[in-house]
């Protein structure tokens, strides 16, 4: 038995059984059609500056142009942004696809060793940051592959008083900008200023040609690119859109987008879904800052609110973000981590607008189930149903399909499901199989009305505000410094981040580590959300005879403590 179809008859002009994936040929026949539909509409706000889709449509082409008449740049080569959401990351976005080049979405936050790896595995070819990180590119690129550097300032595209202001802010009085020498590289505004006098020849991409690199963490430890096509980003897009669409207007909606474009799926719900909507994106830079996001959001009369448990329960519990004016909120979406019932329901009593549960992974662009925002179908707890034209199963070890109600691990099948894994077949088998069924790696049952609940993980990967963290790679990274003979990271309850990560180690003889040391050498080598909360000093780890880490039974001691308290 498929689960899929189990509501449509009640809402069957409403929510589709299928959707066509190839109603469009590429994302650009996407951004084309609704560039011009909405021409005059806003489509990107940030620092008090909007963008129209006429705009993002013009600028994204100048983008293009200088992009193609660069030197060793060729037809479907990649090129990194590693931009956080500010009006730059749209248009370099669609200017690096219009220009026939592959998309890297990179992580800002990046360390060295993370961004070298990711540069070199997707062999990057050209990069666009922000000033703020340029000291990082700096250092990695005699490491790479990478020929070109544009780099961007906050204040870009504002007008020429706050541009100044705003850009002497961020080097000189926060000093947010470390020195650094890129002597072959441009800025971003002089990249626009040649692009706008130098010819442009449109692409014309096929439905199975890479539009993006999404990296993903493995159980190697290893950072692995989603190769995700025109078409898997397209079916997405109109799969999310009959969920997320009911009940909204076209050319109406304010979307506020505080989580960060680089990650799927924030880029699939803001720079797809809303655009077919031509909704109105407002960009939120530093989500951490509470008080900047919220003065930021009380200047719209916002309609969407887009986030995750963490920011959720952060607004909600903010005085002052109790006193906006929800009146317009029709729809609140909560996606990359699991939904606290408690966070649901202080925001519905201080919003009046439930969230929406939904659930995905990057190898599947990523939405692969929702919670329908129709009157009575928003279930806490579950992630909803499966999307239009998404097939789902649940299988216990042997592979064999288990009947509604038992627990197994959850696979789905559908036309969002990635090519595969950037140039490593062998992972991409131990994920697909031969009938294109993708293993999620989770533990679900599928209740008699269709919903499902994700009840355990099969795999070890821990989940930080969303985030995916491997345990391997966060044992690889602290068995290298000095003193450490063996390592074990395993993710633990969390209220605000819904996992923390525990790092246990076990030194060599007669060595003597701080939990001090060795916090402040993994800051230097792994990204934020990637470090230990915790970390325990034990003088041995539970292993198998073969010398596998045991981090059930790490995770079984944890859980025994809790339940103790």
């Amino acid at each position: 038995m498929y689960y899929e179809g189990f509501w449509q008859d009640k809402y069957p002009n409403v929510i589709p059984n299928e959707i066509n994936a190839d109603i469009y040929t590429n994302v650009l026949a996407v951004f084309h059609e609704f560039c011009e539909k909405f021409a005059d509409k806003p489509a990107f706000s940030n620092m008090g500056k909007t963008l129209t889709y006429r705009e993002l449509d013009k600028l994204s082409a100048q983008f293009a142009a200088y992009l193609q008449n660069l030197p060793n740049l060729n037809k479907g080569d990649r090129v990194a942004v590693q931009l956080p959401n500010i009006l730059q990351y749209p248009i370099v976005i669609f200017g690096v696809i219009r220009a026939g080049f592959i998309v890297v979405n990179t992580n800002p936050m990046y360390t060295l060793r993370e961004m070298e790896h990711q540069f070199n595995d997707a062999d990057v070819k050209a990069v666009v940051c922000l000033s703020t990180t340029a000291h990082a590119v700096q250092e990695v690129l005699p490491r790479t592959h990478i020929k070109h550097v544009i780099v961007a300032e906050l204040g870009d595209l504002l007008g020429p008083i706050k541009r100044f202001i705003t850009n002497l802010m961020v080097h000189y009085f926060k000093k947010l900008v470390k020195p650094y020498t890129l002597p072959n590289s441009i800025t971003f505004k002089e990249a626009l200023a040649i692009g706008s006098q130098q010819p442009f020849q449109e692409v014309e991409p096929k439905p199975n040609d890479i539009a993006i690199l999404q990296y993903t963490g493995g159980t190697t430890g290893i950072a692995k690119g989603a190769s995700l096509t025109h078409r898997n980003l397209v079916a997405n897009m109109m799969q999310a859109k009959h969920f997320m669409g009911v009940g909204l207007s076209e050319g109406s909606e304010v979307v506020i987008s505080p989580l960060p474009l680089y990650h799927i799926y924030s880029f699939t719900i803001h720079c797809m879904v809303v655009m077919v909507l031509g909704g109105h994106n407002v960009l939120i830079t530093d989500p951490r800052n509470l008080v900047g996001l919220i003065k930021e959001v009380a200047k719209y009369p916002f309609t969407v609110f887009v986030g995750l448990n963490t920011l959720f329960v952060s607004l909600a519990n903010n005085e002052t973000f109790k006193h906006l004016d929800f009146s317009r909120l029709k729809l609140s979406l909560s996606g990359g981590m699991a939904l606290q019932p408690a966070t649901n329901d202080l925001w519905q009593k201080i919003t009046g607008c439930q969230i929406c549960e939904g659930y995905g992974m990057t190898e599947a662009s990523p939405v692969i189930a929702a919670n329908p925002p129709l009157p009575d179908w928003v279930k806490t707890g579950c992630i909803g149903l499966p999307l239009p034209s998404t097939q789902c199963k649940v299988i216990n070890e042997e592979g064999i399909e288990v009947p509604l109600g038992e627990r197994g691990e959850l696979c789905i099948k559908g036309p969002q499901v990635m090519q595969g894994y950037w140039q490593n077949p062998e992972e991409t088998a131990n994920v697909i199989d031969a009938d294109g069924w993708l293993r999620t790696g989770d533990i679900a049952l599928v209740h008699d009305n269709g919903y499902i609940q994700i009840v355990d993980r099969k795999k070890d990967m821990i989940l930080v505000s969303g985030f995916n963290v491997y345990p391997n790679e966060v044992e690889d990274v602290a068995v290298k410094l000095d003193g450490v003979l063996q390592a074990a990271a395993i993710g633990v309850p969390d209220v605000k981040s819904g996992e923390a990560i525990k790092l246990f180690i076990v030194t060599k003889p007669d060595v003597v580590l701080s939990s001090d040391e060795v916090t402040a050498y993994l800051k230097d080598n792994l990204t934020g959300y990637k470090r230990p909360k915790y970390i325990e000093f034990r003088k041995s780890i539970p292993m198998t005879n073969v010398g596998k880490i045991l981090r059930k039974e790490l995770r079984a001691e944890e859980l025994s403590k809790l339940a103790e308290k």
